[in-house]
Parts: C-alpha cells; sequence; structure tokens
C-alpha cells in the first residue's frame, strides 16, 4: 500500500464536518485517502468534493476544496491518497 501527499488542511469546519484543503495533486470522489497529523490519523473515502459552493466529481492540484471527513481534522494535517 502506497500513499502519495496531495494536500494540506487549511481549516476544519466544526459544524459540518468539513476540511478545508489545499490542493498539491489531483483528487477525486472514490479516492481512499489518508488524513495524518500532530493527533490526526484516519483513513476514508472521498463521499464529496466542493469548489466554492459547487460539488465537483474531482479537483486538481492548485484548488481550494472542501472535502467532507469522518473526523475531526486539523490545520496542517497532511491529506494523501492510498493507492
Amino acid at each position: 500500500m502506497s500513499e502519495k501527499e496531495v494536500g494540506v488542511v487549511s481549516t476544519y469546519f466544526n459544524n459540518v464536518g468539513v476540511a478545508a484543503v489545499k490542493l498539491s495533486g489531483n483528487l477525486k470522489v472514490g479516492n481512499k485517502i489518508h488524513v495524518k497529523g500532530h493527533t490526526t490519523d484516519f483513513v476514508q473515502d472521498v463521499g464529496s468534493i466542493q469548489v466554492g459552493d459547487k460539488k465537483m466529481p474531482a479537483a486538481k492540484k492548485g484548488d481550494h476544496v472542501g472535502i467532507k471527513v469522518d473526523e475531526r481534522v486539523r490545520p496542517n494535517d497532511k491529506i494523501f491518497i492510498v493507492e
């Protein structure tokens, strides 16, 4: 199982369970991601990606996206695609 870093969490919106992520790689709905940080460590599938207020099937390097997350995340947590 290999992992490739695709982004970093910039903000977490507790009320909606969404992480704002600055992408350093491509990400699409259905990808399995590993969120890892100082106190964060979990794996989940990407169920939805939002750019602005639009739901998107995928996003690319440089995009700032919202991802629904299963657990609390923190700024600077890293997002990896699990392959």
